[in-house]
């Protein structure tokens, strides 16, 4: 929870982070509003998880082939247009072999089975759908501000799923903005001093 928030101070208003095994897996920043922001760490998210899938795992890539352009090759065989890397003339330039692609069923099941990921968001979920849609990306923590009208809503869709959630009482923005007005007057936090014995 607490790497979720870290990652939330330092992206634009509005952010939702997913975060899992102690790394940031989602972030989506500077939406217009908060379902949006969580869609897309969904969405990225989502893809992390699905390049550890064991057929993704198990791809065997030409000898000279780029990092960049193996990633690429990734994300691309992993979207709806994995054509553009599976047919005849394009995957001999990334592929030893012609991997078989990766099905819709296979993704979902795959998806499924994803748990533990913790979600930030850097101000309250207005509505329960933003739950919805992180329990999707294996969701079983949520932290948010609360202050919502409707957190009795949003408690409640945690809850129908046993997602643990905890409420910080403050927005990350706040945060930010303090800080934004400290170094503006040319102030800076100072760091507590230890004394050595």
């Amino acid at each position: 929870m607490l790497l979720a928030l870290i990652t939330l101070k330092y992206t634009q208003s509005n952010s939702v982070c997913y975060v899992k095994d102690g790394q940031a897996i989602g972030v989506g920043a500077g939406q217009q509003s908060r379902i949006h922001c969580t869609r897309l760490a969904g969405q990225k998210a989502d893809t992390w998880y699905l390049r550890r899938h064991p057929k993704v795992l198990a791809l065997s890539f030409v000898d000279d082939i780029r990092r960049p352009d193996r990633d690429n090759a990734i994300d691309v065989y992993l979207s709806d247009e994995c054509d553009d890397v599976l047919a005849d003339g394009a995957w001999q330039r990334v592929f030893q072999e012609r991997p078989e692609a990766l099905t819709g069923e296979e993704k979902r099941a795959w998806l499924a089975q994803q748990r533990g990921v913790t979600v930030g968001s850097d101000a309250f979920f207005p509505f329960g759908d933003n739950v919805e849609r992180a329990r999707k990306s294996g969701a079983s923590y949520i932290i948010e501000p609360g202050g919502s009208i409707r957190d009795d809503n949003v408690i409640e869709t945690a809850n129908r799923y046993g997602i643990t959630m905890a409420f910080t009482g403050m927005r990350c923005s706040i945060i930010k903005q303090e800080e934004l007005l400290h170094e503006a007057h040319g102030h800076r936090r100072r760091r507590p001093r230890t004394r050595h014995h």
